[in-house]
């Protein structure tokens, strides 16, 4: 069995001029909601072998966040994780799906999209959430029965879908 964290970074705020979008850091609201996700995946022992860190500003800052309070694995920062679609994302899953357990740190809309299409079946309740939208700071979590390396559409198990808002 394998599991795959897909958390969309924490809230960022606008573009002042002159700064870029990939440069945008977080807000004080995305630096508490990213340390408030990193201690509930502590309380739930959700800790990657691997962590895949887009290398935007705010998923390195979520990233920050998150190790404050739980440990984040090995990490590679990958600028593709920024500018790739959610087929993207999966060959990368797939490509480090190694490991027995793996966060991604990315993305709107490809986090969402990707979460969507890999659970197949899932907690009731999660799958609610998940409708509703994928905001800042959410954490969806993904089970399979063997490795990453073999995940693929509807093949996934949502076991849990945190928000810093649920918590």
């Amino acid at each position: 069995m394998s599991k795959l964290y897909l958390l969309r970074h924490a809230k960022a705020g606008w573009a002042l001029p002159g700064v870029r979008d990939f440069d945008r850091p977080l807000d004080a609201s995305g630096l508490a909601d990213a340390e408030t996700i990193g201690a509930a995946m502590r309380t739930r022992s959700y800790i990657p072998d691997l962590t895949l860190c887009s290398n935007a500003k705010r998923a390195r800052q979520t990233l920050e966040g998150l190790a404050g309070h739980t440990d984040t694995g090995r990490v590679l920062f990958l600028d593709t994780l920024y500018s790739e679609d959610a087929a993207s994302y999966l060959n990368l899953i797939r490509g480090n799906g190694g490991s027995g357990s793996l966060l991604v740190i990315g993305h709107n809309p490809m986090t969402e999209d990707l979460a969507i299409a890999l659970s197949g079946h899932g907690d009731e309740t999660a799958r609610g959430m998940l409708n509703y939208g994928f905001p800042a700071s959410g954490l969806a979590v993904v089970r399979f029965p063997g490795s990453l390396a073999d995940a693929a559409q509807g093949t996934g198990y949502l076991e849990a879908f945190l928000t810093p808002a649920d918590l």
